[in-house]
């Protein structure tokens, strides 16, 4: 095999380290609350605190903040253009408007807020509620908010829901999954992603029982946030292992290998926020250019037989979704050579390359920056160690006709 520098830009001499695993578990901690009143104009007060941020993962995942609801008190009707949230009710029972609808919802469940539909929460009992709100945008990193002036007090209810909504039922549970592999290990998917209109992918229930696990799972084309309801355990992420706990919250990245083990005494519990990467950018030019519109690399590489498969489910599994977030991202292809006697008929130049990738950004120094991102340092060891050699050339992009 051809040794080759471990970046595809030499230039490039470090990476900036992934985040250790034990940084990653966020405990939901009460006595972090910061104490918040009228909030989006609702009744009361509220503790709040922010467990998982925007930074953290490269998708369009915005935020998971948790607090507790006091009682009489809530989030007043509001409504958002750029993100959608899902509520999560954690104990209790709240009363729940979309739209100007209200219902009343017992714990444990979740209500999706779809963008630009109103939305609010109240709690009329005497209980203290706990709860967190996930969020993901539109565009990354931005959010919004407009707030209507209602809190919702003494609205009329609706006996049957006209919203969606989805319970953390147990005996809706099944076990021997796909999805989630592992001795006894139950799963539902609650909401996928046609309820959302935004880069949501999934929201799964998931309970591991006492001494089993959920088998390592590749998160391949999304990224993942969980929080512990219940029980103790520990993940692994690649090779790094951390404890969990019953509020506790961590994610995966794109590409990475995540498993769950439970090693207390109960069922450990967790919900699953899946999120897909972001939409694609199309092309086009007008009229000829003076100044390259983009760059395009052209990776060419030797893939044996026996690997030429898991080469190219390796491109659309991990390779483009880790491109896909990056900033001026533009597209990618996958090229496979023909077939000998193909190519003998069109009197192709013999070569022993036989596949070609070919990305593109909308300059040089975006494709640098991609090239030392961490998503990099999962997708291009995926591809180099499926391949016997490989080699590359940059072209400035001065004119296409991308009709697709």
């Amino acid at each position: 095999m051809k040794r080759v520098i471990g970046l595809l830009l030499t230039t490039i001499t470090t990476y900036t380290s992934a985040q250790p695993m034990q940084d990653r578990v966020v405990h939901n901690d009460p006595a972090k609350y910061r104490e918040l009143s009228s909030v989006h104009a609702g009744a009361g007060k509220m503790g709040f605190t922010q467990l998982i941020g925007r930074d953290e993962l490269s998708t369009n995942f915005l935020y998971l903040h948790a607090g507790v609801i006091e009682p009489k008190s809530g989030i007043g009707h509001h409504f958002h253009h750029n993100i959608e949230e899902m509520y999560v009710l954690l104990n209790g029972e709240a009363e729940f408007t979309i739209n100007g609808r209200t219902s009343k919802i017992k714990a444990p469940a979740v209500v999706p807020c779809k963008m630009g539909n109103a939305h609010a929460i109240h709690n009329s009992s005497g209980e203290r509620l706990r709860w967190l709100n996930f969020a993901v945008s539109l565009n990354k990193g931005r959010a919004d908010n407009y707030d209507l002036g209602d809190s919702r007090v003494g609205a009329t209810i609706d006996p049957i829901p006209v919203f969606v909504s989805g319970r953390l039922e147990r005996d809706k549970l099944k076990p021997n999954s796909p999805a989630y592999m592992g001795n006894g290990v139950l799963y539902r998917r609650v909401l996928g992603p046609e309820v959302f209109s935004t880069d949501w992918a999934h929201v799964d229930h998931v309970v591991v029982p006492t001494g089993s696990s959920v088998e390592p799972r590749k998160l391949e084309g999304i990224e993942e946030v969980y929080y512990v309801i219940k029980g103790t355990g520990t993940t692994t992420v690649n090779d790094e292992k951390a404890g969990v706990k019953a509020d506790d919250a961590f994610y995966g990245a794109l590409g990475e290998k995540i498993a769950i083990s439970n090693v207390g005494k109960d069922d450990l519990e967790v919900l699953v926020i899946g999120i897909a990467p972001s939409k694609k950018k199309s092309l086009s030019i007008l009229k000829p250019l003076v100044k390259p519109k983009a760059m395009v690399l052209q990776m060419d590489f030797v893939v044996a037989k026996e690997n030429a498969e898991a080469f190219e489910k390796m491109y659309y599994s991990v390779y483009v979704p880790a491109m896909t977030v990056q900033k001026g991202y533009l597209g990618s292809k996958l090229l496979r050579l023909f077939p000998e006697n193909l190519a003998k008929e069109i009197q192709a130049e013999p070569t022993p390359y036989n596949y070609q990738i070919q990305i593109s950004f909308d300059t040089e120094e975006n494709r640098r920056t991609w090239v030392a991102s961490n998503q990099h340092q999962i997708a291009w060891p995926s591809a180099v160690a499926l391949v016997k050699e490989y080699k590359w050339r940059g072209y400035e992009v001065m004119g296409d006709d991308d009709q697709q």
